[in-house]
Formats: structure tokens, sequence, C-alpha cells
């Protein structure tokens, strides 16, 4: 699968996909339409499909302007944002599976953000929207911490290290900051600090990241770490458990602006 990263808005992203050869794509979280129509131009590819991994606009914003130009394509999201996603055609469940412009791949339902998160998994990929960032995740809007904890680390957390992660912002240095503040003697975020700061000194962007490197710099994924459960004692009452380590973590960096 050739992916090519679309920077949308302030520090949004969109994913265009594509098997190799086919002149038919797919776009991940259009929050708006031009760049991604100037993008389908400049590679002379025909659009077939719109995957959204949840409501929010920044993720949805173009999927009007989209279905405007290349009329009636799929839409796809989770079952349960029915009515929140513009156009939406296709109604997910989780793990199921679909083919779309030659690419297959598996809906994991991934609550936390939203109610109606959904990573879309295949060739090795998966996009994950707002639920894993690169170092991090998104903020609690509607699901629960425990739904967050399960999301990252016993669904996205169980798919193989190498797997290529691609969320929907460039949240990744800032993310870096807050899980030295929380875990400063883990050295692979020290190193993966130096490394983003290199590609975004020249401009590129700090994705994809991989599972294996979440599992080793990403702090809701480290929420058994003795390091940053003592750091997040002062939040914690009796309960010590990684579910509870997530949500005083996640309302530590709510507030965070190191």
């Amino acid at each position: 699968m050739l992916v090519t990263v679309i920077p949308c808005l302030r520090d949004n992203y969109a994913y265009l996909l594509r098997a190799p050869g086919s002149r038919e794509a797919l776009i991940v979280d259009p929050s708006e339409s031009e760049p991604v129509l100037s993008e389908l131009a400049t590679q002379d590819l025909k659009l077939s499909g719109i995957l959204c991994t949840h409501h929010h606009l920044d993720h949805v914003g173009g999927n009007e302007g989209l279905l405007a130009r290349h009329g009636s394509i799929p839409v796809y999201g989770h079952t349960s944002d029915r009515g929140r996603i513009p156009g939406q055609t296709v109604f997910l469940s989780d793990t199921q599976s679909f083919v779309a412009a030659g690419l297959s791949f598996e809906a994991l339902y991934i609550p936390g953000h939203t109610l109606g998160a959904v990573a879309y998994v295949g060739q090795g990929a998966a996009f994950t929207g707002d639920t894993l960032f690169a170092a991090g995740c998104g903020r609690l809007f509607e699901g629960t911490p425990e739904m967050m904890y399960q999301s990252l680390n016993d669904k996205l957390g169980a798919l193989p290290d190498e797997t290529l992660i691609y969320c929907g912002h460039e949240y990744t240095a800032a993310n870096l900051r807050f899980a030295a503040h929380v875990e400063p003697g883990n050295a692979a975020v020290q190193e993966k600090a130096r490394r983003v700061a290199e590609l975004r000194d020249k401009g590129l962007p700090s994705v994809p990241s991989t599972i294996a490197e979440e599992r080793a710099t990403n702090p809701f994924m480290r929420c058994s770490s003795p390091e940053l459960v003592a750091h997040a004692a002062a939040r914690l009452g009796e309960d010590r458990s990684p579910v509870a380590v997530l949500a005083a973590i996640r309302a530590e960096k709510d507030d965070f602006r190191g």
C-alpha cells in the first residue's frame, strides 16, 4: 500500500491510500477537501472511498466537498456514528473486514476519545485518528478511562510490533515532552524526541510511528511502569491499577503546558 500524508488545517493529517499500480484511491479523515483534491489531481487518481475514524469536524469536514466532486462513493465509519458523519453509507462493527480500492482492512472499534471511534487496520498499517497519537492519546470527550485503556492496550497494543501507526494530528513533539515529564528515566522517549525534532526541523511529518515504538514511549500504553506509577501517585487514591494511572495522567495532560 502506498500512503501519501496530506497536511490539513493547522496540524491535521489526512492519508491518501492506494494499491501499487492502481489509480483508485481512498482518503482517511479528510478534514478539508481542497488539499485532497489537489493531491488526487497531482497523482491522477480517482477517489473511491472515504474512511472516517470518528465524527469530529476536523476529520470529516471535507466529506461533502469530496462527494460533490466524486459522486456516490462509499463513506465508512462505525455504526454508532450514524447521523454524525456526513455522507456515511457504510456502518462498520468491531472487527468487520472489508475491501476498498483493492485494499483489505479490518475495522477495530476503539472508543475513548469518542464513542464511535474506529481504527482501520490493514496492509501492515493502522489509521488511528485521535485515539492513539504518536506518544499520546486523545482527550476523553465521550469515553471513559477504561475504554481508552482497552482501546490502546488490549486492541491496538495487540497488533504486531512492526505495524505502522498513522494518527490524526502532528502532536508528537508535544506528546514526547509530556512523556519525558511523567517518565523522565525513559531513554526511548529521549531518543525519539531527538529523531522527531530532526524530522520537524526539515519540515517532515513525524508519522508513521510503530506499535513497538508506542509501547516503548507512549505513557498511556505504559501504565504499569513503576516510574510512571510513582509520578501519578499524588493523583491516585488506593487504586493503583493501570486504568487509574491512565485516568490520572490523562487528567494531568489536559493541563500540561511543558
